[in-house]
């Protein structure tokens, strides 16, 4: 592969280097201004920062001037001439924005020699005194850093940043102004561990701003954010910009907004995406509190636009009856089919054993493949697995079976109560599996699915009245439904059972169940897996099952993320993920040199046969690390390891700390000491991303910081964010990864020439391998997850871009709504489409009275057309001429209905003005009530049209989120019941996009109709004073913010099926009665196959040890 990378190389050229040939000039363009800029005094510096505004603004003036007389003559205009000013004034808002991009392109150089100078004084100088401005003296009364003598304001160089005092020392090298100028080219730059990412986010941040539209700094915690504002920020201040952070104030505070508002802002991805949903609920403008997203820097972007793409942000409340479930009855039902499969594949195993032992390796690897589809992850399987020639065994008995397409692999499951297909996480009960529950259920058709097609047909041709006929379809779609949903419960547990072990993928904490990110090793608190199957592991573990909950409002963070106008990113490790990055964002990553070369020897990996091996061989490195004074950092996959491995030092009476999700409170305590000499840090993969480790020089003389990896990880980032923990600027240190052939990785994907050849090589129990080869075998196996992965991640954004254009259409609406200024072109949309709906709908069937009827229910006026119009007329004639008709009629109605108010308003006003600011006024369609919130002076003075305008919003509002609602809930239940398309070999993703474009036309259908009845129907119902009364604030509804961590048949969750040294921790329910220490008892040698009668107390330890089993006579 290398020979080929070379021969591409020289004939296309090198990716790094040719970015590197063009943005090399950057750098000397800033240094062309270096030496004027300096020569500057404080208040020259500062005032160049008004120089740029001033270029961008006169860059954009005609546009602006334009835009601004279009919004002044939408005013006056009427509705078709509104539509097209609104079409122009986007266009024109898109031109401006290409013509500020341009200013900013041609400022750059300059206005990063700007904040480098600044730097460069903040270094020199512990004190910078400048002429003071009304901004200094405002930050003077909130900033420490900041003092005032008469008209001179200084800044000191030393400030708080989060709760650490910091004295300013950092000055752009070269590198980083070419890291400055990838990101705000809307790249992504790849800058190495610890070369200083929070400094060259600096230059694009300070550039951007400079167009007063907002900056966006995202990072992965709110300590980041918090910390990277509180260091940052005195830069961006000293030049007049404003900076904040969101993670600073509650959802929908005016705190917040104003934080929306500053030039710069920092917040976590969470709370951007959160307030971009809170705002698309809110019921009145001064709830919102985002602008429109300009550009975004996203800190460790890998984690954010890879790891976290999967991961929907949802608020969402209580659904009616969300406690009924199914999970507790269905629960020793699971238990106990799973302990059954347990129990009889031992004996298969050892049948297998004693087959292939004999040189049967036909019949012994069928037995093979039976316990490895029954339970792959048992760890007596794992073991024989991993010696010389089984594992080749079992892949061609595995590739024989599944030939045409699995033709023959139900011979080998008919035996099986379900299988586990560990590659893709697919559970699946057999018809041996169906017929045990059956009969513990008592009831043959208990899991059996009713076929609906056929059923329907029978119904149909019987001969029953229509009555029977409609009420034996609704009982056929009830029991459908509550199998399907019991189907899926069952393989919910059992996927829970057998594939989610505690201390690996979850932990449970004050009883909860909370998920463990397998990429930064923290617990995710608040996240919890979808599709019920959070609450299936909560059942396992017997704590309190949550209720089922109602989506209000979800987008994922790709397409959150895809709003802004540009989007840029840093991280230390993106190049493995560029072809996801580029195809789904269109972000290209550019690799930054480091400033200092790398002295950081990695070493290629050590590969064991059995994990065994593999732990004593860290432990005897450790040691002998120890004895050398240097630091140690083990590198984990999970809890459980890190415990291990925390027990195996022990006994040697090693030191050392543990650093993983259930000890999360001390890792500020850990990481300070984790660089000190000898000492032995443990740690799961929290030790990774963002977690800075300082050296002292003793331990710099010894070697360094040693990194040790105990496994290789799925992906290879995580891998380089280990590896990176060492060797930060300069530094020295070294990296080792530890392998095992039994390690989940290489079980499931790593190349059978590994296995071969350690095999050919007659390696020993506790010999090693090493060798380049090896080493790039494994990555390509780390590069076939990542593709997989790249697969469902690919997957799952095809379902939410259903979803997305849904949610761009109605939030649209929502804030056309709210704003108001665009409620009337909306408005005409909706009564043209609804009389296109109903002729549509009518005019093939020459239904004219039903026409006539939807059209009184609708816009309460009769047919303007003959029955013979309408036969006559083609559907758009009459479609055009109705919507002319029903428009003047709408128009007329709201203008009586602003005289009829008036009255009352104005008796209102004259009397109790100098009471109310706010008032409620009741609108009625003689079914339904609307209260409408208005502001009393605007309603008096537009004599009642500023009512009828905030009543047109009202209602548009309630309506929207009322269906909006109603069609989430129906999305996420048609998103469910498509998956049972995939046992009829159809895709459930075109099901998905046909059935979801139907729904949504119905519920689009329903909006306008309701709308539009209301808004021709709605009046006050008395004209009287008495009914209105002050509008006071109300509380808003609390609601539940959380990240469903995607977990079904859409997603294949390799990285969720991790192989550990122990059994997953059942429940299971005894089904033979207990067995007396003193009674006798038949035990089987699993491998000689003989047996014999003993005691059972003697038994007891050759069955712990698995060298023999308990035969049932």
């Amino acid at each position: 592969m290398s020979i080929l990378n070379s021969v591409i190389k020289l004939f296309v050229g090198d990716k790094q280097q040719k970015d590197l040939k063009i943005l090399q000039p950057i750098v000397e363009d800033v240094n062309k201004f270096e030496a004027a800029i300096a020569e500057l005094s404080h208040d020259g510096l500062r005032a160049k920062t008004q120089e740029f505004k001033d270029k961008i603004k006169a860059a954009t003036k005609e546009f602006d001037d334009q835009i601004d007389a279009l919004e002044e003559e939408a005013k006056k205009a009427n509705t078709d001439r509104q539509e097209d000013i609104y079409e122009e004034i986007d266009s024109l808002k898109d031109e401006s924005y290409k013509i500020s991009e341009e200013a900013l392109r041609q400022l750059m150089p300059e206005a990063f020699a700007v904040i480098k100078e600044t730097a460069k004084r903040f270094v020199e100088n512990e004190k910078i005194e400048v002429t003071a401005t009304p901004f200094d003296r405002e930050l003077s009364g909130e900033r420490d850093n900041i003092s005032l003598e008469n008209d001179k304001a200084f800044w000191a160089n030393s400030w708080d940043a989060a709760g650490k005092p910091v004295t300013w020392d950092m000055v752009h090298y070269d590198v980083q102004l070419i890291g400055g100028s990838v990101l705000h080219q809307g790249k992504i730059a790849e800058m190495m561990t610890g070369e200083g990412k929070t400094l060259v986010s600096t230059l694009p941040v300070y550039l951007n701003a400079l167009t007063g539209n907002g900056v966006h700094v995202v990072t992965v915690n709110d300590y980041l954010a918090k910390r990277d504002k509180a260091w940052m920020g005195p830069i961006f201040e000293f030049h007049g910009l404003s900076t904040d952070c969101v993670d600073y104030y509650q959802p929908n505070s005016n705190e917040r907004r104003k934080a929306y508002n500053a030039d710069i802002t920092y917040g976590t991805n969470n709370e951007f995406g959160f307030d971009y949903l809170r705002d698309n609920m809110a019921s009145s403008k001064d709830d919102l509190v985002q602008r429109a997203p300009n550009y975004a820097i996203i800190d460790e972007v890998d984690s954010v636009l890879i790891d976290d793409a999967r991961t929907p942000l949802i608020i969402s409340g209580p659904v009616p009856q969300g406690d009924r479930h199914e999970f507790n009855d269905l629960k020793p039902l699971v238990a106990d089919i799973v302990s059954l499969q347990k129990q009889h594949l031992v004996s298969v195993l050892a049948e297998a054993k004693k087959l292939i032992t004999e040189g049967n390796t036909k019949d012994g690897g069928f037995s093979l493949l039976r316990v490895y589809r029954g339970l792959p992850k048992n760890k007596a399987l794992i073991k024989f697995l991993s010696q010389e020639g089984i594992k080749q065994i079992l892949q061609k008995t595995e590739n024989f079976y599944m030939a045409d397409n699995n033709k023959l692999m139900p011979e080998v499951d008919e035996d099986l109560w379900f299988v586990v297909e560990e590659k893709n996480n697919q559970i699946d009960l057999t018809d041996k599996g169906i017929a045990h529950l059956s009969e513990k259920t008592q009831n043959d058709n208990f899991f059996i699915l009713p076929d609906i097609g056929v059923k329907i047909g029978e119904i149909d041709t019987a001969e029953t009245t229509s009555e029977e006929k409609v009420s034996q379809k609704e009982e056929l779609y009830n029991d459908f439904s509550i199998k399907s949903e019991r189907i899926h419960t069952m393989n919910q547990l059992l996927k829970a059972y057998t594939v989610f072990e505690k201390d690996v993928e979850y932990v449970v904490m004050e009883n909860k169940v909370m998920i463990v990110d397998e990429q930064t090793g923290r617990i995710m608190d608040g996240r919890r897996y979808s599709d019920g199957l959070h609450q299936a592991i909560e059942a396992k573990e017997n704590v309190k099952i949550e209720d089922a909950t109602q989506t209000f409002a979800t987008v994922t963070l790709q397409n959150y993320f895809r709003m802004y106008r540009k989007l840029s990113g840093m991280t230390g490790t993106a190049v493995t993920e560029a072809g996801e990055l580029w195809e789904i964002y269109k972000l290209d990553v550019v690799e930054i040199p480091t400033n200092k070369p790398i002295q950081r020897d990695d070493q290629e990996d050590l590969v064991y046969k059995t994990a065994r091996e593999k732990y004593n061989a860290v432990i005897e490195d450790i040691e002998k690390l120890v004895e050398k004074k240097r630091p140690v950092l083990v590198g984990t996959t999970s809890v459980e390891i890190s415990e291990l491995l925390g027990r195996m030092l022990q006994m040697r009476k090693i030191p050392h700390n543990i650093l993983n999700a259930k000890l999360h409170k001390r890792e500020a305590d850990v990481v300070e000491e984790a660089g000190k000499p000898g000492v032995v840090t443990i740690a799961t993969n929290m030790a990774g991303r963002g977690t800075d480790i300082k050296l002292t020089e003793d331990v710099k003389v010894s070697g360094g910081l040693a990194i040790i990896g105990t496994e290789r990880h799925d992906s290879r980032r995580v891998d380089r964010q280990l590896r990176g923990r060492a060797g930060r600027q300069g530094d020295v240190g070294s990296t080792q990864f530890y392998v095992a052939l039994d390690d989940n990785l290489m079980r499931l994907f790593g190349s059978e020439r590994i296995a071969k050849m350690m095999d050919r090589m007659g390696l020993k129990e506790g010999e090693v391998i090493q060798h380049s080869m090896i080493t790039k075998s494994i990555e390509r196996a780390q590069k076939k997850v990542e593709e997989n992965n790249f697969g469902i991640r690919k997957r799952l954004l095809e379902y939410d871009d259903i979803m997305n254009a849904q949610r761009e259409f109605v939030y649209k609406r929502r804030r056309n709504a709210l704003d108001g200024k665009r409620l009337q072109v909306d408005i005409a949309n909706m009564i043209y489409d609804t009389c296109e709906s109903i002729i549509n709908a009518n005019k093939g069937l020459k239904d004219f009275q039903n026409f006539e009827f939807e059209l009184i229910r609708f816009s309460s006026m009769a047919s303007p057309f003959t029955e013979d119009e309408f036969v006559k007329l083609s559907e758009k004639e009459l479609a055009d001429k109705l919507y002319d008709i029903v428009a003047e009629h709408y128009k007329s109605k709201i203008e009586r209905n602003a005289v009829l108010a008036f009255p009352v308003i104005k008796d209102v006003f004259e009397n109790e003005g100098d009471k109310y600011e706010r008032i409620v006024v009741p609108f009625t369609d003689g079914t339904k009530s609307l209260q409408v919130v208005t502001n009393l002076k605007e309603a008096y003075e537009s004599e009642g049209k500023s009512l009828i305008t905030d009543f047109e919003k009202n209602i548009t509002l309630a309506i929207i989120d009322e269906n909006w609602k109603d069609h989430l809930r129906k999305m996420d239940e048609l998103k469910h019941s498509v998956q049972n398309a995939s046992y009829e070999q159809k895709d459930p993703l075109l099901i998905y996009k046909f059935e979801a474009f139907e729904l949504f036309k119905k519920t689009v259908d329903e909006i306008n109709k309701e709308v539009l009845s209301f808004l021709f129907k709605g009046e006050l119902p008395a004209q009287d004073r008495s009914q209105i009364s002050e509008a006071r604030s109300q509380k808003r509804e609390r609601l539940n913010t959380s990240k469903a961590d995607v977990q079904n048949t859409t997603e294949q969750a390799i990285q969720n099926s991790r192989q550990q040294p122990s059994e997953p921790i059942e429940t299971v329910v005894r089904d033979q009665p207990k067995i007396g220490r003193n009674e006798k008892v038949t035990i089987k040698n699993v491998m000689s196959g003989e047996e014999k009668e003993v005691k059972y107390k003697q038994a007891i330890p050759l069955l712990e040890k698995g060298e023999c089993v308990l035969v049932n006579k």
